[in-house]
């Protein structure tokens, strides 16, 4: 049992204890359609940003960011990996059936986290932007009425506010660094802000689960005012670019996701069932 616990999972479960993808199997709950749906959107969301973050690892521009965006990567794939394990619970399918073996129209992120990395001023944007939603999201999920959610919440916010700190701290760095590093900050910000109003849409599906969802919309406010005070405390300009078409949540990817998934899926294709 992981961390040692005495409890079984479904007791860890109700008592708001974190969990892995193990014991949310182990445990043998079902999550309704409905609530797969929603927590394969999150799921998609966590796996899609860590492929792209873990590009970085032995290209970042120090060894200390080697390592601390390598690590930000593994944590999103923690939570990539209870989050699609909770969703398969409704379909009969594992974690890696949901990762490997899907085309790209039937993933459900937002089109932000399948945005390019760019050079790592623009890495730094596109995570203070989805860090600052995500805060907010699983600040709230903690009090999902499903309990699977709540705990997954539960983890997952402790290590998102790390993650935002470390955006936030590079925001600042580079905003009131030098002529260049602002430079390249601000066009990395106006290069991501467009894809920043898709998160909080409302969808069908979150008025079907009032109570276990949380209503995008109602952390708008909240995420905008986090993120446009970190960039005028860096002395930069807030973006006043439109926002751009949407509809990574309806299966309508941008191009970059295709090679993305490309990569990311070729050797459990090429070998599937197989273990190491």
């Amino acid at each position: 049992m992981s961390g040692g616990s005495g409890f079984d999972s479904a007791t860890r479960i109700s008592a708001g204890y974190a969990l892995t993808a193990e014991e949310i199997e182990e445990q043998g709950s079902h999550a309704s359609d409905a609530v797969a749906q929603y927590a394969l959107r999150l799921g998609d969301d966590a796996l899609i940003l860590a492929q792209r973050m873990s590009w970085w690892i032995s290209r970042a521009p120090e060894l200390e960011e080697d390592v601390a965006l390598g690590n930000i990567a593994l944590d999103l794939v923690g939570h990539a990996r209870v989050l699609l394990t909770y969703a398969g619970s409704a379909w009969g399918k594992t974690e890696d059936d949901l990762a490997y073996f899907r085309e790209e129209e039937e993933f459900r992120c937002i089109h932000l986290v399948q945005l390019e990395n760019g050079d790592f001023a623009q890495t730094i944007a596109r995570g203070l932007l989805y860090l600052a939603y995500a805060y907010e999201l699983y600040g709230a999920l903690r009090e999902s009425a499903d309990p699977t959610l709540a705990a997954i919440a539960a983890k997952a916010f402790k290590e998102v506010d790390y993650h935002l700190d470390h955006a936030v701290q590079w925001t600042l760095r580079l905003g009131i660094g030098t002529d260049e590093s602002k430079r390249r900050m601000q066009r990395a910000l106006d290069h991501v802000w467009p894809y920043f109003d898709e998160p909080f849409e409302d969808e069908a599906l979150h008025d079907e689960l009032e109570g276990v969802a949380v209503r995008p919309s109602t952390l708008r406010e909240a995420a905008f005012e986090r993120v446009t005070g970190v960039i005028e405390a860096a002395e930069l300009d807030i973006p006043n670019a439109p926002f751009a078409a949407t509809g990574g949540r309806r299966g309508e990817p941008r191009e970059q996701l295709g090679y993305l998934l490309a990569e990311m899926q070729v050797l459990a294709r090429k070998h599937p069932g197989a273990t190491w």
